[in-house]
């Protein structure tokens, strides 16, 4: 080794001036790097840039992504997924190590997405957000219907028009970012947000909801597989139909919903049924029930007739009554006898044991109770026959009411052939013919004479017919 090259003889340099120069010359020597890895310790910081880890079985590498480049991503950088990192290869001085500045990321491949997807439905689905008691059935008619969805894309519109053409309702539209890093964010919040909506407010609460996008990859559609969205969606108090994609793709939303539609479309024929069938449904329900009606009005009209043919006649009702008033009628007398013979026993009984030796104070005592019965007994008594006249007197009114000795008091007369028939017609009587005429005093016989019946002219209807001595009349 010369003099010149010895350890001594180099250069002098500080920290930062050797530290510049590696920088130089990394920065040089690389310049844009594309790196495939695993994410590790990935962390995003309170001002918006994101750190991390690159690494592969046998090395690591640490990098860095601003706050513009994280942003735009279409997807959630986590630990363990693998991606692929373009950027510019730099040193960080101030920790003597080497690190990439990431200007793009993407997933290694579709595989490595769906793996991971794989991963985070295994492990919601254990927590049990995707449980079918979880589920919430859908309102057949709401009133109101909250979406959330990109107010600029095609969904909305095919949305509103679908709902138009079945059953216009009140729809609420919480505009969000379908895609991006973002994206995941606002569609949460707008889930919880409609839930967080009184009943009755000034913003009406929706009575079901629709999360809608149209299709694209799984990229563009990797919001709606974020834990954010997905517990939102499980946790929402309001039905909530997931309508992301076509109808070959599946997000974790999906299971997380009270109902999925395979296309936004499909969303809004689920949400409300169709106006005319339902107007025709109405018209025929009310049809069958006026058919009901009638049909049972002729049915109570028939058991109504049947039930009169079998009702008794009046003088059934009142026989069994009669006979009842007539035996108690005859056992009054008897019994109030017996009771108050019965109650002078006991009065005798009493007095010949006071008389037999109780002191003076019993004897006043039991006199005054004495005295009482009998007075209690008394009253019972007058009380027990004015009740009984009540209900004989309302009997004989009844009897005599529906007696035919009232009508024959009143002036009229019955007038019976020689078997006991009653005759209510001249017609059926002839001349010579033997008739008896009951009065109210009494019955007496007669023969019927002339070819017709007398003339019943007020002038002559105050004549008596003649009457023979055997009781013919002439």
């Amino acid at each position: 080794m010369s003099l010149s090259e010895a350890p001594g003889n180099l250069p002098e340099q500080s920290v930062s001036e050797l530290s510049t120069a590696l920088k130089r010359l990394v920065e040089g020597e690389f310049g844009f790097v594309r790196v495939r890895g695993e994410i590790s310790g990935f962390k995003r910081a309170a001002s918006g840039h994101c750190y991390l880890t690159l690494k592969d079985d046998r090395a690591v590498i640490d990098a860095v992504m601003w706050k513009g480049i994280a942003g735009g991503l279409r997807f959630k950088p986590e630990d363990g997924m693998e991606v692929v990192c373009s950027g510019k290869l730099t040193t960080y001085p101030a920790r003597s190590k080497y690190q990439l500045v990431v200007e793009s990321m993407a997933p290694a491949g579709i595989g490595a997405l769906l793996a991971q997807l794989e991963e985070r439905r295994k492990k919601l689905g254990a927590e049990g957000l995707f449980d079918p008691a979880r589920k919430q059935l859908i309102p057949y008619l709401p009133e109101v219907i909250g979406i959330v969805t990109s107010p600029t894309g095609a969904v909305i519109r095919d949305i509103l028009h679908r709902l138009a053409d079945r059953f216009p309702r009140h729809v609420l539209l919480w505009p969000v970012l379908v895609q991006g890093e973002q994206a995941a964010v606002q569609i949460a919040a707008a889930i919880e947000g409609f839930n967080r909506l009184a009943p009755g407010g000034a913003v009406p609460r929706p009575d079901v909801l629709i999360v809608a996008r149209g299709g694209g990859s799984i990229e563009d559609l990797w919001a709606f597989n974020e834990e954010i969205v997905v517990r939102a969606a499980a946790a929402s108090d309001i039905p909530l139909i997931s309508a992301v994609g076509h109808e070959t793709d599946t997000t974790l939303i999906d299971f997380a919903s009270d109902l999925r539609a395979p296309t936004p479309t499909a969303a809004a024929e689920m949400a409300v049924p169709v106006r005319s069938e339902l107007r025709a449904q109405v018209l025929d329900l009310e049809r069958r029930g006026i058919a009901g009606q009638g049909r049972l009005f002729e049915e109570k009209r028939a058991r109504l007739v049947s039930a009169a043919r079998g009702l008794p006649r009046l003088t059934e009702i009142l026989g069994l009554p009669r006979q009842r008033f007539d035996a108690a009628a005859e056992r009054l007398p008897r019994a109030l006898l017996a009771n108050i013979r019965a109650g002078e026993t006991r009065q005798t009984r009493i007095t010949a044991r006071l008389r037999a030796g109780l002191v003076h104070d019993h004897i006043q005592r039991g006199r005054r109770s004495l005295t009482e019965a009998t007075r209690r007994l008394q009253e019972s008594e007058r009380r027990l026959l004015r009740e009984h006249k009540v209900k004989l007197d309302g009997l004989g009114q009844m009897l005599r009411a529906l007696s035919h000795q009232g009508v024959l008091a009143r002036g009229f007369a019955l007038v019976r052939d020689a078997t006991g028939k009653p005759l209510h017609r001249a017609g059926d009587t002839a001349p010579g013919m033997a008739v008896e005429i009951e009065f109210h005093d009494g019955r007496r016989g007669a023969t019927i004479t002339g070819n017709k019946p007398a003339p019943s002219s007020a002038g002559k209807a105050s004549q008596k017919p003649a009457v023979d001595a055997q009781g013919r009349l002439f």
